[in-house]
């Protein structure tokens, strides 16, 4: 099937990259000491090793400046409140989402949501909840929680979706968006809520339930993936 152009519905809702334009200003002498880059990596990993330890609620920033050998004004001059610090630590454990791209819709969309769920799974218990409702409320800090810890794997699944349909492996009335929203629904009503896990069989289902509805053609997908993986097990479900 040929490729497709990607219409203008395909750019990413949450997701911003912008490059700053170089602007050459006059040269100012330095106020006051350079920033220690080495009590910033002190204080993030004191960060996680508190949540990890005491969770979100009892964190205190003297026991994180404590851990990291540090004082709470020295904290306050990098992160200007608990929240920012929080989501600067987990944003650094969780790191860059990278989507898979082996040309094959139905492994790639399978490793995607994967993505989505160890993103989560790196976080501590009993953390994202209370951080969010602590964000919620103010533009800024709710802006900075969705940049730090939702749009990464999120990008991650919208690169995937927009390689699947310019492929022609998806219908071409889909809704991208609508289907993004579907599978970051799953992960993200699990994490907030921890009922329950999200198991890799699970995952297998989602994505069957999901291309087996938008897909152009199915059973070809299906038999695409059996021979790109060359494993039997691979996406057993899918049969």
């Amino acid at each position: 099937m040929g490729l497709r152009s990607v219409p203008e519905h395909n750019s990413l809702p949450y997701t911003h990259r912008v490059k700053r334009a170089s602007v050459q200003t006059a040269p100012q002498a330095r106020v006051g000491r350079p920033r220690d880059r080495q009590i910033d990596a002190a204080v993030l990993k004191a960060t996680l090793a508190v949540l990890d330890r005491s969770g979100y609620r009892r964190l205190t920033l003297e026991e994180v400046a404590r851990h990291a050998g540090t004082t709470k004004p020295a904290i306050y001059r990098r992160w200007p409140s608990r929240q920012r610090l929080v989501l600067a630590a987990l944003g650094a454990r969780l790191g860059e989402a990278r989507e898979p791209d082996t040309g094959c819709t139905l492994c790639d969309l399978d490793e995607c949501l994967k993505v989505f769920v160890a993103a989560f799974r790196r976080m501590p218990p009993d953390v994202l909840g209370p951080l969010f409702a602590d964000c919620a409320g103010d533009r800024e800090l709710r802006a900075a929680f969705m940049t730090a810890l939702f749009d990464p794997p999120r990008a991650a699944v919208r690169e995937t979706l927009d390689r699947a349909y310019a492929r022609g492996d998806l219908r071409d009335d889909v809704d991208l968006d609508l289907i993004l929203d579907l599978i970051g629904s799953l992960v993200y009503y699990r994490a907030l809520f921890g009922h329950a896990p999200t198991s890799d069989v699970e995952i297998e289902r989602a994505v069957e339930a999901l291309l087996q509805g938008i897909a152009s053609d199915y059973p070809s997908l299906l038999e695409h993936s059996r021979r790109v993986s060359g494993d039997p097990k691979l996406h057993r479900l899918h049969a």
